[in-house]
């Protein structure tokens, strides 16, 4: 009995890291940079710069209101505050739509087969299996649209660039959606550290 229930334990528990490692290695990569010089815990409030400065055209409504949201979320969970009147940091992001060429390289493999045969010797039939073989690849090339997020923030005092975090991946449609959108910010701010 309590074999059964530590083998269910030890099935639970591989199911689990397994749905992690899952879940982990679908999350897009974040790149950071930051001042080496800055140390990012004497920072506590943002004002997010005019987006009337911004001409992309992909910066508009939903969009944007999903982005500010998404971050404003990720920055309440270190207890920063959005303060319009005297922000220590400015926050600017960029969205980039872009498309390129994706190519996806399948093995191809010959089927196996048994070939029988007769022996004369031992009046017998017999059969040999020949194993399938490797005989290439099947190139497909295709276009898949790309969103490129970037996040920059900028000391309100000095004007200089402290930190910027960005991250790439596939996108669905022609524009981000809120998921891919809430995906994006929480691989970006994963890597965001106020203790340097």
């Amino acid at each position: 009995m309590k074999i059964n229930t530590d083998m269910k334990n030890v099935t639970a528990v591989l199911l689990l890291a397994a749905g992690v490692f899952t879940f982990s290695s679908c999350a897009s990569v974040a790149h950071i940079e930051k001042d080496p010089s800055v140390s990012m815990n004497q920072y506590s409030s943002y004002a997010w710069l005019d987006s009337k400065d911004n001409n992309d055209r992909y910066l508009k409504g939903m969009t944007e209101r999903n982005l500010r949201s998404a971050v404003n979320n990720a920055l309440a969970d270190i207890n920063w505050k959005e303060d319009n009147r005297r922000p220590d940091v400015i926050l600017k992001y960029d969205i980039l739509i872009d498309k390129r060429l994706k190519e996806d390289n399948d093995p191809v493999y010959s089927r196996p087969f048994i070939r029988r045969y007769y022996n004369p010797y031992t009046r017998r039939w017999g059969a040999i299996y020949y194993p399938s073989e490797f005989m290439g690849f099947d190139r497909r090339q295709y276009e898949v649209r790309e969103g490129t997020l970037t996040i920059t923030m900028i000391d309100a005092r000095t004007d200089k660039v402290i930190w910027q975090g960005w991250t790439t991946d596939e996108i669905r449609g022609g524009n981000l959606t809120k998921k891919e959108i809430e995906a994006g910010v929480k691989s970006i701010f994963r890597k965001f550290d106020t203790r340097g």
